[in-house]
Formats: C-alpha cells, sequence, structure tokens
C-alpha cells in the first residue's frame, strides 16, 4: 500500500551556471580565526629564551588554539541555517567531529606543557607544581574541571565508544560541552597572559565567544520554539509502504512559511512514549505541500520501528528545514538520482518536483528485492506522468548484489559526464557510487551527497 501523492509539476528553474557551496569560504574563515589567535601570543610576546619560556610559549599556543577550536564547535554545533542549508549538514558534522578531535589534541599538549613549564621555571617536579597550580591560581579548578569534562565528551565521542551508547546517553553526555566550555571561558580570561593585560585581545574573545553563545540561544533555542508553537505540527497518519517502511504524514499550521523544499530534512522529535527524548533526522518524502508534510521511515532500529505505532494527533516537536541536497545545488539540465535503499526518501521527492524535459531527470533505485521498494507505485506514476526513466537495481535469485560501475555508468548514460547527481544510501554504497561517478568522468561539484552518518 502506497500513500495517495500525485505527481505535481515541477517548479523550480535551473540556475544559470548551478550555485556554488560556501564550504571553501567558511574554512578559509575559520583558519583565519586559527591564525588571529595565534597572533595574540605573538603581538603579546617579547622574546623567548631558555627552556622555561619556550615551554610555557608552546602552551599558550595550544591554550589560545584550544579556547579558540572550542568556540568553533559550538558554532558547528549551532545549527546554523546557512551552513546546514549551504555547505551541508553531514560535512557540518564532520567539521565538527574534526574540529573535537584537534580540540582535545590542543587541550592534552596545552596542560602538558603549560604544567612542565611551570615545573621548569620554579626548579620543582611535575606533579608538585601542578597540584600548586590548580590549587592556589584564580580560577584555576573551573578549567581544570572543564579540561576534565572536554575529556571526557571526546572520550565517549570515539566511535569505538559512542558505538556502545544508546544514542541517547551519548546525546546529553555531549552536552557537557557547554558547561566544560562556560567552565574554561573564566579560567582563560583570568589565566591567559594574552588578555590580562589586553583590552583588545579581551574584546576579541569576548566577542567570539559571545557570537557562539548567541548562534545556540537564537538557532538552538529560541528559533525552534517559535517554529513549533508557530506551526502546531502533529501526526495525521501513518501508511505502511513497504516491509518494515512506513510513512508518516503531518499536518500542521501556515506550513509554507516554514521554508521547506524537496531534498530537506528535520529533525522530528514525537511526543510520545518512549520517544519524547530522541530528535531523529528524517527527509521530507514527498515535495511538501500547503497542508502536509512527509517522512518515510525504515525500522532499523528501536526508535524508527516504533514510529510505525504512533497515533493520529500525537504532538511534534521539529526543528529545521536543513540539509543540501536541494534543487538550489543544480548546475545543469540533466539530473540522475542515485538512491539505495531508504535513501530514496528525498530523492523521491526530488524525482516529483525537479524541473526537466523529457529524458533528461534518470532515477535508479537500488534495493534487495522487489518487495524493498519503498514508494515504488508512486516512482512509477510519477516517471510516466513526466517522461522520466526509473531503473529498479535488484539483487540477482542468488542474492549477488549489482555492482555499480564506470562502465556500466556510461552504459546507461552515455552523458552521463553532463549531468548532476544526486546521491543517497547507505553509506557502502555511497562511497562506492560517488568512486564510480568520478571515474565516469562526473565532477565532484556535481555529484550531491548527504549522510548523517558521522
Amino acid at each position: 500500500m502506497s500513500t495517495t501523492y500525485p505527481p505535481r509539476q515541477a517548479r523550480h528553474a535551473v540556475a544559470a551556471g548551478g550555485s556554488r557551496s560556501p564550504a571553501a569560504v567558511v574554512l578559509v574563515l575559520a583558519w583565519a580565526g586559527a591564525a588571529a589567535a595565534v597572533a595574540l601570543w605573538w603581538h603579546d610576546t617579547r622574546a623567548v629564551v631558555g627552556h622555561a619560556d619556550w615551554l610555557l610559549g608552546a602552551g599558550r599556543i595550544a591554550g589560545l588554539l584550544t579556547g579558540y577550536c572550542c568556540a568553533l564547535l559550538v558554532l558547528l554545533m549551532a545549527r546554523i541555517p546557512a551552513l546546514e542549508r549551504g555547505v551541508g549538514s553531514d560535512r557540518v558534522a564532520r567539521w565538527h567531529a574534526m574540529a573535537g578531535r584537534y580540540t582535545v589534541c590542543l587541550l592534552i599538549a596545552h596542560i602538558v606543557l603549560i604544567l612542565w613549564g611551570y615545573a621548569a621555571q620554579a626548579h620543582a617536579a611535575v606533579l608538585h607544581e601542578s597540584w600548586t597550580v590548580i590549587w592556589t591560581y584564580p580560577d584555576m579548578r573551573k578549567g581544570a574541571l572543564g579540561g576534565l569534562l572536554l575529556l571526557v565528551v571526546g572520550a565517549v565521542s570515539v566511535r569505538a565508544a559512542r558505538r556502545r551508547l544508546r544514542y541517547e546517553t551519548w546525546y546529553y553526555l555531549h552536552l557537557l560541552t557547554y558547561l566544560a566550555i562556560f567552565l574554561a571561558f573564566w579560567h582563560q580570561l583570568a589565566l591567559g597572559a594574552d588578555f590580562v593585560g589586553s583590552t583588545g585581545a579581551r574584546a576579541f574573545w569576548y566577542g567570539l565567544y559571545g557570537a557562539a553563545a548567541a548562534a545556540v540561544l537564537w538557532f538552538r533555542v529560541l528559533a525552534p520554539v517559535r517554529l513549533n508553537l508557530r506551526h502546531r505540527l502533529r501526526v495525521h497518519s501513518v501508511v505502511p509502504e513497504a516491509p518494515g517502511v512506513v510513512s508518516v504524514l503531518v499536518r500542521g499550521e501556515r506550513l509554507p512559511d516554514l521554508g521547506a523544499r524537496a531534498g530537506h530534512f528535520f529533525r522530528w522529535r514525537f511526543l510520545a512514549p518512549g520517544l519524547r527524548w530522541t530528535a531523529s533526522p528524517y527527509s521530507l518524502s514527498a515535495a511538501p505541500r500547503p497542508d502536509l508534510l512527509r517522512i518515510t521511515v525504515k525500522a532499523v532500529g528501536g526508535h524508527s520501528a516504533a514510529l510505525a505505532r504512533l497515533r493520529p494527533g500525537t504532538r511534534i516537536w521539529a526543528e529545521g528545514p536543513y540539509g543540501a541536497l536541494t534543487a538550489a545545488r543544480r548546475s545543469r539540465e540533466k539530473v540522475l538520482l542515485l538512491a539505495g535503499g531508504v535513501g530514496v526518501t528525498p530523492l523521491r521527492a526530488l524525482f516529483e518536483s525537479l524541473s526537466a524535459r523529457r529524458g533528461d531527470l534518470t532515477l535508479v533505485y537500488r534495493a534487495r528485492t522487489a518487495e524493498d521498494l519503498a514508494l515504488r507505485g508512486e516512482l512509477e506514476s510519477i516517471a510516466a506522468a513526466r517522461g522520466a526513466r526509473l531503473i529498479f537495481a535488484l539483487n540477482a535469485p542468488d542474492g549477488r548484489r549489482p555492482v555499480l560501475t564506470a562502465a556500466g555508468l556510461r552504459a546507461t548514460l552515455p552523458d552521463i559526464a553532463q549531468h548532476d547527481v544526486y546521491l543517497c544510501g547507505p553509506p557502502g554504497m555511497t562511497r562506492a557510487s560517488y568512486e564510480a561517478l568520478r571515474a565516469a568522468g562526473v565532477p565532484a561539484r556535481r555529484i550531491h551527497h548527504e549522510s548523517f552518518e558521522l
């Protein structure tokens, strides 16, 4: 059974020349900020003389970069729409994970180098000097506690440790980052030699952390509160689509004002027993309507499986829309949509809504069996109505998976190098498909993909 969602005429035109991701600009700004943090040390340091000075200087640089990375971590956690939609949520998540690793490494270097330098300066044992520093220096105990919390968050964020934790446990432990950074901030201003006598340096640091705090307050707290009070989202119905796959239809007030587009996703928190403590990202599986949104979810865990039991009228707390897998990325007339498993959901929405001449739009859908093809009836109706190509790539009767190769792609679409490609599916399939597309001549800038895997 499939939800009745008839195809509709696409309205979006192809942007002339396409739109470019601002990722490079963001990275340049991030590295420029790091250079500015190091410049604080350079400006405040007249000379470095002796073993202790070298250790303390290196420790101060590591401390400044740790403080800068902490602010950067908060900005990357703030779900700023320009980043979430322009750069892409998956890339922002990878940046956040990478910045977290840098922060932990720099923090350890800062602790070791500073304590070693103080010990060398005082001609004392490192352990004795560490005790003196922690218990006698102003705001040092705050800094020590903040550093310890950051190390704990870093430890539970290691992939091996995270796999052993429930998502909710990991998520709420991760929120300790805010407390850790708050404690460390006052330690930096109280003991940082680069801030003690410099009004400009303190103003820069206050501005950096103030911007990060304001972004979190606005985008993580106030904007979601406004969205949910204004739109009052509720479950309208739950419809089975395929074995273990259901669609959740959502109604609310003034839905066009959400600004949702095909390819976007929201973070959904269903206010039902057992679900209210988890917010999960699910893509829209149909182009948004003035009175209706839809997501389609495969049961891969307890939370997603429980959605099949949602009752009509259940309140929803949502955040979004997010994501960069939209028509705004498009730069060519011809488009290939390449889906794997339940990754078809955002591509089904694009299949319906992308502007295209007859024959210029192709969807390749990879699944194990015909029974696993979610939304098959809708896809076939859309393809027939729009003159689009629809190809199902299913396992052979003996279970062998079809291998996606550059030669196979060129045989299916001889001019594939002239296509924009939207790619969504399981991580292994996505990686293999990306490599095959590149080998087939598709430029990286025209392969648009997004994943919720870190």
